[in-house]
């Protein structure tokens, strides 16, 4: 279907009637669908409560600023700043074109006293911190405007507007209504069945079954990096344990060294238990370092992802950002709950 954009222009009025009748020619020569102060011949409360309307129901929004500030609003400031704010808030894509030689604007177009100049100067301000183009006649103007809404729509492309006679019929969009409430269904039953563990995982070992972890560690009796012994050692964990040490940090996500991050953690924890527990050489000893072996690492991952558990997390990140992600499955966040959560106390 043939979109058509509306596009909001926002300027003062009686000093720019050139440049805004060169911009509507731009744009009408474009196909787009020029709205602004030409609709409100006059500016009090009821017509800014039209002019929101109209700026929510348009594309884009232009403003020009050129050597006056403007009619100053209930606010305090012109209704042209009051248009720009409300389309800056509403996340309108917005370009501004600021005029490049305001000390060549003849006076009956510019502001005459220092206050007022003051304003239009910190309004300029305001609207730089959005694109902007310069110009320095009504012809560069519309050249600029031409440009820059070319590539705006084709960097930001909006909803905008079809004729009447390209849309679907009613019998048509009903059918479409009724096959969209049944995706609707059908994703509401197939996370239903995610709460579950799949059928694949039967065949794997999960639960209390226990699996070695290989792991190195580096003890100090002095709490010094300088003074102590690499040591290499393994201990038996339950998929469970492991599973709820790790679950945690994958409520959003977690990155490949958050994932290792918690294992070694783990390890940590129970190494100085083991040592507590069995009076052995390393009760009071200061570890650190401790770094599960890469092959365990990479047997955690798979068998928590045959299990279910978790899944590579799809969100869209920078392309520079090349690491891998780890998020919970609803299954895997159903277990992680039955895990971590407290129960309050049984009955006596």
């Amino acid at each position: 279907m043939e979109k058509r954009y509306q596009v909001f222009i926002s300027s003062t009025s009686d000093d720019l009637k050139e440049e805004r009748k060169e911009i509507m020619q731009v744009l009408l020569e474009q196909n787009a669908i020029p709205a602004g102060m030409e609709l409100f011949p006059a500016a009090d409360e009821d017509q800014w409560s039209l002019i929101k309307k109209v700026i929510d129901a348009s594309d884009y929004y232009l403003v020009v600023v050129a050597g006056r500030y403007g009619s100053i609003g209930p606010d305090g400031i012109s209704y042209t700043e009051m248009e720009f704010r409300y389309a800056k808030d509403a996340g309108k894509p917005i370009i501004g074109f600021i005029h490049e030689e305001p000390g060549k604007i003849q006076a009956d177009k510019s502001e005459q006293t220092v206050e007022r100049r003051e304003m239009l100067e910190d309004f300029r301000k305001l609207v730089k911190t959005k694109p902007v183009r310069f110009y320095t006649n009504p012809e560069g103007l519309g050249s600029a405007v031409s440009r820059s809404l070319t590539a705006l729509i084709t960097s930001r492309p909006a909803i905008g507007w079809v004729r009447g006679d390209q849309v679907p019929e009613e019998g048509a969009t009903k059918e479409i209504l009724t096959l969209r409430r049944r995706i609707d269904e059908l994703q509401q039953e197939l996370e239903a069945t995610r709460v579950t563990a799949p059928s694949a995982a039967a065949a794997f070992a999960s639960g209390d079954s226990t699996v070695e972890l290989q792991y190195s560690f580096f003890g100090s009796p002095t709490n010094s990096t300088l003074d102590g012994t690499d040591f290499e050692s393994y201990s038996d964990h339950s998929w469970n344990e492991i599973f709820a040490n790790v679950a945690p940090l994958m409520i959003d996500e977690a990155s490949d060294f958050e994932f290792k991050s918690a294992l070694n953690s783990m390890l940590m924890v129970a190494t100085e238990a083991e040592a507590e527990r069995t009076n052995n050489r390393l009760k009071g000893t200061y570890l650190s370092r401790f770094k599960i072996k890469e092959h365990d690492f990479n047997t955690v991952k798979i068998q928590l992802r045959a299990l279910g558990l978790i899944t590579k997390s799809t969100r869209s990140r920078s392309v520079k950002d090349q690491g891998t992600y780890w998020t919970l499955t609803p299954y895997g966040d159903n277990l992680m709950t039955q895990l971590r959560a407290i129960r309050k106390p049984s009955a006596e």
